[in-house]
């Protein structure tokens, strides 16, 4: 067994270990009735393993049991320098992957300023405020 379980400690095999995951996924989808078909379906995707492996997990299970999903992937570029660069080239990557569509919004379009331009004007007291504002608003 090359994997232990934290939910209840069973020594697993690597396969096993994925198997029981995406059941237990599916079963909180199927049991929560957390999506209807045709819905679309945004999966925030920042290039990192949580929403890599998320948007691995749905794409599998949409085609395996049908769901019949419209899945998207959607990327926010903050505008700091050398900060994004190469998690937006893992997504591209995972676009291609996963055969999803993929949506990358800058705060530059959307707010008209990036987080460079506003440390520019502001400094870097309370950066990080505008930063998380923004990012749960986009």
């Amino acid at each position: 067994a090359a994997v232990k379980r934290p939910k209840d400690g069973q020594r697993v095999c690597k396969e096993c270990f994925y198997a029981a995951l995406e059941d237990e996924v599916h079963a909180t989808i199927t049991e929560s009735k957390m999506f209807n078909p045709g819905e679309k379906v945004c999966v925030a995707a920042s290039g990192g393993k949580d929403s890599t492996v998320l948007a691995e997990m749905m794409t599998v299970l949409n085609k395996r049991h049908g769901y019949g999903l419209d899945l998207v992937l959607l990327s926010i570029d903050e505008g700091i320098s050398g900060y994004r660069d190469d998690s937006l080239e893992t997504v591209k990557r995972n676009q291609v992957q996963y055969e999803l569509p993929l949506t990358v919004l800058s705060y530059s379009d959307l707010y008209g300023w990036t987080m460079d331009e506003i440390v520019r004007h502001i400094g870097t007291k309370n950066n990080c405020t505008f930063c998380g504002v923004f990012r749960r608003q986009a």
